[in-house]
């Protein structure tokens, strides 16, 4: 049976999963950038209230710096780093590069850091999901030159995205995922408030806009990070980040489902490569130790 751990990271993967979605119902007009500083900030705020709530806010100060900068940088380096990376090289290469190497990244340092050798069913695994990922993407290329910063950039992503991961699980070490996401979420919130500068946020006045944030901001963000930082709490790094991959999939489903989207015989393939990869790696007996929380 599929490992409750890895559950919650295939919960967090769907939730992020809907952004695109959610964007292009009410907030298609606004800049990716804006809408992506705007998450952050809402995501933080809204897990540091959950933290000071259930009582564990006293805590928050006592958490390692190191790890906790490095945590913090890398998730609001990967917001701003995909970002640039999609408006200069493209949605479909753009993502494609930062998604498809991530989990690669993440099972180098997992190796490096927390010797977790990779495993015959997650090199499986994480080929079949890449390559589903690449598949879904193709539709979407276009025949114009790559553009070679941008995919600079998108490697930054998943670098940033791959030392959240690293970092993160150093700091659940006997903490509460509550505790850790807040002081992460928040410090990620700081780090990214100076890219609202000279940002139009007249989009913010309008019940869409606005309703279109929170549910960015608290569903996608503040509650898919508490359910990424529990599943990371027992499943090995690069385990984790291949079962992200079920944030494309979503992704496609419901362009597909919600707002008509052609399902096309590279899509199905896509999707089909892609559901295998999570299926082997979700049903793959874990090889990390749990790590206690408060």
């Amino acid at each position: 049976m599929t490992k409750p751990k890895t559950l919650h990271i295939l919960a967090a993967a769907v939730l992020w999963g809907t952004t695109g979605t959610a964007r292009a119902v009410g907030l298609a007009h606004v800049p990716p950038l804006a809408v992506g500083v705007m998450r952050m900030l809402i995501g933080g705020l809204a897990l540091l209230a959950f933290s000071l709530w259930r009582g564990k806010g006293g805590a928050l100060l006592n958490l390692p710096r190191k790890p906790l900068i490095v945590a913090a940088a890398g998730m609001a380096g990967y917001n701003i780093f995909f970002f640039t990376a999609v408006s200069r090289a493209g949605v479909a290469i753009g993502t494609v590069t930062t998604i498809g190497s991530a989990p690669i990244i993440a099972g180098l340092l997992g190796w490096w850091f927390y010797a977790e050798r990779p495993t015959r069913h997650w090199i499986l695994a994480t080929s079949c999901a890449i390559g589903g990922v690449v598949l879904l993407a193709l539709p979407g290329r276009t025949s114009e030159h790559i553009d070679v910063l941008g995919v600079a950039f998108a490697l930054a992503a998943a670098l940033a995205y791959a030392s959240f991961s690293v970092a993160g699980k150093r700091l659940l070490v006997g903490r509460s995922p509550i505790q850790v996401m807040a002081a992460v979420s928040a410090l990620g919130a700081a780090l990214v408030l100076p890219f609202l500068y000279q940002q139009d946020m007249s989009w913010l006045a309008q019940p869409v806009g606005w309703g279109g944030a929170l549910y960015l901001g608290v569903v996608t963000n503040a509650g898919a990070y508490l359910l990424y930082a529990y599943g990371l709490q027992a499943t090995p790094i690069g385990q984790a980040v291949t079962l992200g991959l079920a944030e494309p999939l979503t992704a496609s489903l419901l362009g597909i489902l919600w707002l008509g989207e052609p399902l096309t015989l590279l899509t199905a393939l896509g999707m089909g490569s892609l559901l295998t990869g999570l299926l082997i790696l979700a049903r793959q007996p874990l090889n990390a130790t749990a790590i206690a929380a408060d």
